[in-house]
């Protein structure tokens, strides 16, 4: 596999009305959701060989998951179900250009936080050339145990093992970061890649100045720390030092939810391409604009053509 990611799945409910509130919303339309399932979704959009490790609920909506998966080309080997616990579902709402609340249904427990490390396929992980893990897949075991034992599997000589900061603190047990950063820091220690905005660096770092958390990540164990800064671009710097410093590409935004893992699977594939890091965090910000500017995720993730058309 060029791109294997482990984390999130679900069934994202999007309305159909912009800046009306979730209350009074009429219709509505569903798309294959979370995060890690994403990022999958959108490296094999750009023509790379994926799969995605978790879990679903045994129903109608698991079924969707695994459905969707496989028409977006991602391999689906390692979704298992749980009998006992439902499909996870997120609502949102839309009020453009910066506010998107999402409303999270993973009651009483999501499956993918029962993913467990003697359940996964490690001759598959460490093999991978990028290995994609979040720190939701940290948040409570045992998922936090198979994230950290899935990052320690991966040996040198892959072109990356990525760490997506993922910061959702409803998903941990009193929304402390303190409490949440020594995780962050065992899982950063396995990781050559950290990809994060400013506020999930300064959970898994304690700093928030963009050029602070690049070296506070590098400090903790990454080759390369890439700070997302919304509408100020993005900051990537590697561990010799060198940084691109590289700025957002305009876009009138639908729906910033998904941007961010468009700017993952494209991340994945520039990393894979062995282009310079530069580069590569153009390509990442061109694809994440483009989604942005389209109101579904997993089925608004670009296709090469798209993103060099914007690029040019």
């Amino acid at each position: 596999m060029d791109v294997i990611t482990m984390g999130r799945i679900g069934v994202d409910i999007y309305p159909q009305q912009s800046g009306v509130p979730l209350a009074r919303v009429e219709t509505f339309r569903r798309f294959l959701g979370g995060s890690a399932t994403n990022v999958a979704v959108a490296a094999a959009r750009l023509g790379r060989s994926a799969a995605v490790i978790t879990r679903t609920g045994r129903d109608p909506f698991g079924a969707y998951c695994r459905e969707a998966l496989r028409a977006f080309g991602v391999d689906d080997r390692w979704v298992t179900d749980v009998p006992d616990l439902p499909t996870p579902v997120t609502f949102c709402e839309l009020f453009p250009p910066d506010d998107f609340p999402l409303y999270f249904y993973r009651y009483p427990k999501a499956p993918d936080l029962e993913l467990r490390a003697g359940d996964l396929d490690m001759t598959a992980i460490a093999a991978a050339g990028v290995f994609w893990a979040t720190g939701t897949g940290l948040c409570e075991e045992p998922s936090r145990a198979a994230t950290l034992a899935a990052l320690a599997a991966r040996g040198p000589g892959r072109v990356a093992t990525v760490l997506d900061l993922d910061w959702r603190p409803m998903f941990w047990a009193g929304g402390d970061p303190a409490a949440a950063r020594p995780h962050y820091r065992a899982a950063l220690a396995h990781a050559t890649v950290a990809v994060g905005n400013t506020e999930e660096c300064a959970v898994a770092t304690g700093e928030r100045e963009p050029y602070a958390c690049a070296r506070a990540l590098i400090d903790a164990g990454v080759d390369l720390a890439v700070v997302k800064r919304g509408p100020a671009g993005v900051l990537a710097m590697r561990r010799d030092g060198t940084a691109a410093d590289v700025p957002a590409h305009p876009v009138d935004v639908v729906n910033g939810l998904g941007a961010g893992d468009a700017f993952g699977g494209a991340l994945c594939h520039g990393l894979l391409a062995g282009w310079d890091t530069e580069r590569t965090v153009r390509y990442a910000n061109a694809a994440g604009a483009l989604v942005a500017g389209r109101l579904a995720c997993s089925s608004a993730m670009p296709y090469p053509h798209e993103v060099e058309a914007l690029l040019s």
